[in-house]
């Protein structure tokens, strides 16, 4: 299981822990939508096109590692190390993403608290870099609709 927790209200850091061990802070961009993160001492870098849609997760050296389309859509996917995971809105108000395997739920993706904007993330079978990426595309997607809304 993965947790991801706000470390400040201010700034949109957040922190993830792996079965309850830190593994990596997410660090939002300030310029672009997406965000920064180290794990196990490489650096990636997740950034989104022009509309949002589309993130690429690329590491130190600028390979893409995941791309991530249709993000923030009912269905979406998210492609890495040569397999296409599928993912769907559980709801259309719910802040519930469901990892399917032919058309099963077999993880979730979930916000659990509005409030802290703390996330809990059960996605069997991926690496972990790949799943701190798409809790931060997730981020990114509930800040951007936040902001939209307040705004």
């Amino acid at each position: 299981m993965l947790t991801a927790e706000r470390m400040s209200m201010w700034r949109g850091r957040y922190r993830l822990a792996a079965d309850g061990r830190p593994v990596a802070v997410w660090d939002p961009s300030w310029w672009r939508t997406g965000g920064d993160f180290e794990v196990d001492g490489r650096r990636f870098q997740v950034r989104a096109n022009g509309w949002g849609t589309k993130y690429r997760m690329l590491d130190e050296m600028g390979n893409e590692v995941a791309l991530i389309e249709k993000a923030g859509r009912k269905q979406w996917t998210v492609q890495a190390g040569g397999r296409t995971y599928e993912f769907r809105r559980a709801s259309f108000w719910g802040n519930q993403q469901e990892l399917l395997a032919d058309g099963a739920k077999v993880g979730s993706l979930r916000r659990t608290s509005a409030w802290s904007g703390a996330i809990e993330a059960d996605l069997p079978g991926m690496p972990l870099p790949v799943q701190i990426c798409v809790v931060g595309v997730q981020i990114a997607i509930w800040q951007a609709q936040q902001s939209a809304a307040s705004g």
